[in-house]
């Protein structure tokens, strides 16, 4: 018998609803139902809650393939959760533009290396597309880290490749308007970014 097959027999043995059983573990009924239906398992917190709701032992629960089935996912899950974990702290870390001598900027005969908030020497139309990037960056660095737990599809999907997309503008923006230092921190911050995401794969 497999798990869901399992877990559907103990809830009725017990005479409970999934939204019963839900509460009892602290989850969603979703994430019950589909347990229940087989399109996923339990994490290991939870699968420890169903065994003490049950009185039953979690190897009763799973069979040695889905223990490995389990592992696998759940090592899946750790990794991707410390590369969002990552990724939110490199799109904070672009905060550092903004007080950090990172910019050039002409002053008596010499080019002297000032932060973005004290760049004065360029036009509004390069300094608003740098505010505008860094800002946002920072800001969707923190939405990253504060919705860690989110799993919404769209933005499950998309938050990484955004998190790329901007990173990669900003690097486009400054290498255009010929500034070294923040091209090269920026593009240090895309290559770290690049490689978890291979190594994610």
């Amino acid at each position: 018998m497999e798990f869901n097959e399992k877990l559907q027999q103990l809830r009725k043995q017990k005479n409970l609803t999934q939204e019963e059983l839900a509460d009892s573990l602290y989850v969603s009924r979703t994430a019950v139902s589909k347990w229940e239906s087989g399109r996923g398992y339990p994490n290991i917190d939870s699968l420890k809650a169903i065994s003490k709701l049950f009185s039953v032992s979690v190897d009763e629960l799973l069979s040695g393939e889905e223990l490995i089935t389990l592992a696998e996912t759940e090592s899946k899950e750790n990794a991707k959760s410390f590369s969002d974990m990552v990724f939110g702290i490199l799109d904070c870390t672009m905060a550092l533009l903004l007080f950090l001598p990172f910019f050039g900027q002409q002053g008596d005969g010499m080019i002297y290396t000032v932060s973005l908030i004290a760049l004065t020497d360029e036009p509004n139309y390069i300094l608003v597309p740098y505010f505008v990037l860094v800002s946002l960056t920072v800001v969707f660095g923190i939405a990253i880290l504060a919705f860690q737990s989110f799993h919404n599809r769209i933005w499950v999907k998309s938050k990484l490749t955004v998190s790329l997309m901007l990173s990669i503008l900003s690097v486009l923006i400054f290498v255009s308007t010929r500034q070294p230092y923040a091209s090269v921190f920026v593009f240090c911050l895309l290559i770290i970014k690049g490689v978890l995401l291979v190594k994610q794969r």
